[in-house]
């Protein structure tokens, strides 16, 4: 048995309430990762395209806004 199955097998026999706990924490540490990316990202200049592209939708009249008048 590997470690991640290892990990799976007590995650599995976890009563209810621990499990909750690391499935909140869990949660936590991956918003955390997926908060970090997006940094890097933004840092590193990756969705420019996408304010560029809204930018240029916007000039050719694509874009509404947004509640609807």
């Amino acid at each position: 048995m590997d470690r991640v199955e290892e990990i799976e097998a007590a995650i599995t026999s976890l009563p209810d309430e621990d499990y909750r706990r690391l499935a909140a924490w869990f949660l936590d540490r991956e918003q955390a990762r997926w908060d970090e990316q997006m940094d890097w990202d933004s840092t590193a200049g990756r969705p420019d395209f996408l304010f560029q592209e809204a930018d240029d939708e916007t000039s050719q009249g694509v874009v509404r806004a947004w509640p609807p008048k």
